[in-house]
């Protein structure tokens, strides 16, 4: 009975929806009166639940305001939203906060936005919010297990991909690197792993082909925001209960970095066409032309082709490129302090850019 306590705590105050319902099952049918008597302890239950909710970029909006919806109708409140600390912007470096911050703070919401959470100070300032759930969505830092494992009902994340496959920081670009025919969303109850907790609700979705990372990240977690309307109530209540991931198919996407948004040209123009989609905005792509960076920002592939791998050339009508297999033919193009343009107009200010073999 002891472990038992310690376990769930004190009877009543954090006692799981779930067991209430199955110990009051038996006396149901004896009278309305219990069954009202359960009703108000549930919503009495429920009033106490305190969620902290963490994330930044603009696309997890929708999962705030889907949790802040739950969390009324079960009575609740967001007691904290933690998002990423403002950051220098612009030619004049001036601060700006990120979406989800200014979002919250119009809602009247507490913000908080330590540069990281590891630290005794904030695993203590977490630990006084009294968190009795923790939803999580691009939040982009590591966390301590105090904040995934110490709240009554743990840590639910909302991640854009069909989990076990691309974990990690990056899953939209890997499903689009990876050329997959599907993705999706799952919502998770979080572990000590890597995005290996127990899956709560997945939902898939086909692929085109034609995807690039910043609408597919919105569109996926649309769809986490529209799961998680009906996930919380039916987690928190006890009748949905996690299953663990499957075995096999599992990858692990890292972060990206800079230096990755430079094209090796001795790829498949398949391959390179996908980077393009996969790399906005973050790390780009690029190649180097008379010292300089020049943006890739759009590509197409043309089939069949060869030539020297980086070589450029004037093809059907488009100014592409030889790669491994086929051309990539540069749709749009931007050299570093300049606009954004179509490559043929790119070309009709540098000429000599028909025959240069780019590097790799």
């Amino acid at each position: 009975m002891q472990n038992w306590g310690k376990s769930q705590g004190l009877f009543l105050l954090h006692f799981p929806i779930r067991p209430l319902r199955e110990v009051a099952k038996p006396f149901m049918g004896t009278g309305r009166l219990f069954s009202l008597g359960c009703n108000t302890l549930y919503h009495r239950f429920m009033a106490s639940l305190r969620i902290v909710f963490m994330g930044s970029p603009s696309f997890v909006i929708p999962i705030l305001a889907s949790t802040e919806r739950a969390a009324s109708e079960l009575g609740g409140e967001i007691v904290a939203v933690y998002a990423a600390a403002d950051r220098p912007a612009g030619r004049g470096r001036r601060l700006l906060a990120s979406p989800i911050k200014e979002y919250a703070q119009v809602r009247g919401m507490e913000v908080l936005t330590p540069s990281r959470v590891t630290n005794d100070e904030e695993k203590s300032r977490f630990t006084e919010l009294g968190a009795d759930l923790v939803v999580l969505a691009a939040y982009g830092l590591l966390l301590p297990e105090s904040f995934v494992l110490g709240p009554n009902h743990g840590a639910v994340n909302v991640h854009p991909s069909l989990l076990p496959r691309h974990r990690g920081a990056s899953p939209v670009a890997g499903a689009i690197l990876a050329g997959d025919l599907t993705t999706g969303t799952t919502i998770m109850k979080m572990d000590k792993g890597l995005d290996t907790g127990d899956v709560l609700a997945m939902e898939e979705v086909s692929l085109t082909g034609a995807e690039r990372a910043p609408g597919l990240t919105q569109d996926l977690f649309l769809l986490g925001a529209r799961m998680l309307t009906n996930i919380l109530p039916a987690y928190l209540e006890g009748s949905l209960i996690p299953k663990p991931q499957a075995t096999d198919g599992a990858t692990l996407i890292k972060r990206f970095k800079k230096k990755e948004g430079l094209l090796d040209w001795g790829l498949s123009a398949v391959d390179l066409e996908r980077h393009i989609r996969a790399f906005d905005p973050w790390p780009g792509t690029a190649t180097t032309y008379r010292g300089e960076r020049l943006d890739i920002l759009w590509g197409t592939v043309l089939e069949p082709g060869e030539g020297v791998p980086g070589t450029v050339v004037f093809e059907r009508n488009e100014v592409a490129v030889s790669t491994g297999k086929g051309f990539l033919v540069l749709n749009k193009v931007q050299l570093a302090g300049g606009k954004p343009m179509a490559a043929t107009d790119f070309v009709r200010g540098h000429p000599h850019f028909i025959g240069t073999t780019l590097p790799s």
